[in-house]
């Protein structure tokens, strides 16, 4: 409820900057959805494919190693009234070492800052800057000083679709 009241008030507020200042009346604002651009091309298929399968293959290397620790505490479990203090501590480090080395591999692999995350930046990182110069051709061409973006939960509440560039940004591109 929180987080809707501030986007209200967000958009509130800026509505009003827009309204209250001299500029604001000389400028001429337009809108797009560029996740939606991004999706629409080929490009961006092929990239998530591939980050997709990257993916996939590190969770299947990440299950192998949830595998074995499973079978190392079921072995464990098995021989543990026959073990020694000794090697009950060996194989419970044991244990614990390759519990740790699958979550330092989850970590590495789809933590915040881990590979996936790397990959997909760098992947896509082109493309953006493709989608803003056709962006930001279309907006000198037809004049605008101003262009939203729609996708990923903006602030706008409402617009006139005359605004809606993102076909015309989409023509720039050479996709449908």
């Amino acid at each position: 409820m929180k987080s809707i009241i501030k986007k209200i008030t967000v958009a509130s507020l800026y509505l009003l900057l827009l309204f209250f200042t001299k500029e604001s009346f000389a400028q001429k604002v337009g809108y797009v959805d560029a996740q939606g651009l991004l999706e629409r091309l080929p490009e961006y298929k092929d990239i998530q494919n591939s980050i997709d399968a990257l993916s996939k293959q590190w969770k299947n290397e990440l299950e192998a190693k949830r595998k074995e620790i499973d079978k190392l505490f079921e072995a464990y479990r098995t021989e543990e009234p026959l073990l020694t203090p000794e090697l009950k501590k060996k194989k419970q480090d044991e244990i614990a070492a390759k519990e740790k080395e699958a979550k330092d591999f989850f970590a590495k692999k789809f933590g915040s800052n881990g590979e996936l995350f790397t990959q997909r930046q760098e992947k896509i990182k082109p493309l953006q800057d493709k989608l803003y110069d056709a962006i930001k051709a279309v907006a000198d061409e037809r004049g605008y000083d101003i262009i939203l973006d729609l996708s990923g939960g903006s602030n706008i509440i409402y617009t006139n679709n005359r605004h809606n560039i993102t076909d015309a940004v989409a023509n720039k591109l050479g996709t449908k």
